[in-house]
């Protein structure tokens, strides 16, 4: 247990500090934070046509409300705490990178839902609107990865759960 814990904080240090250089925010953050107001206005503009994206800002062209998919609200912080997490756990490569690929897309489809969400409360009251983006939807996020952490160490082969759970234990001479 104390090797996992230890492993997911280096792991999750050294992908928190990565997000935050230039190459990886020209390369990733950005693309996906644009990429999610997108495919938001694309589902918004479902049922309401009065929707137009500009970057990663979502706007109503009916009333002007918008919002900005900034850093904290793109997914990306929750999808690295998971990673670290299914990364630092002791199972076979193949299933944390299966299980990697299945989380990214259940954190992140929710964060979609999460957008559409805001931007039509948004345009119905503000006050709601602040109190679910600050607090609902930041424990919901969070919720998500760790339900869908735990669903993927479900899914492990059983000799995984057995060698995770074993404890070095010291040994005493005759």
């Amino acid at each position: 247990m104390a090797r996992f814990f230890i492993l997911f904080v280096v792991i999750l240090l050294a992908l928190f500090a990565a997000e935050l250089i230039a190459p990886a925010q020209n390369a990733v953050v950005i693309p996906w934070t644009d990429a999610l107001a997108r495919i938001s206005a694309v589902l918004v503009s479902i049922f309401d046509p009065h929707v137009a994206v500009f970057g990663k800002v979502l706007q109503s062209t009916r009333n002007g409300f918008a919002i900005s998919i900034d850093a904290g609200c793109n997914g990306i912080e929750a999808a690295i705490i998971l990673i670290a997490a299914m990364l630092a756990f002791p199972a076979p490569w193949k299933h944390r990178a299966i299980g990697i690929l299945v989380g990214l897309t259940a954190v992140q489809a929710l964060n979609i839902v999460r957008v559409v969400s805001l931007f039509y409360l948004g345009q119905w009251s503000f006050k709601a609107f602040e109190w679910a983006h600050f607090y609902l939807w930041q424990a919901l996020i969070m919720l998500d990865a760790l339900i869908v952490w735990l669903i993927w160490i479900r899914t492990l082969p059983s000799t995984v759960h057995r060698s995770a759970d074993a404890e070095p234990r010291p040994t005493t001479a005759p």
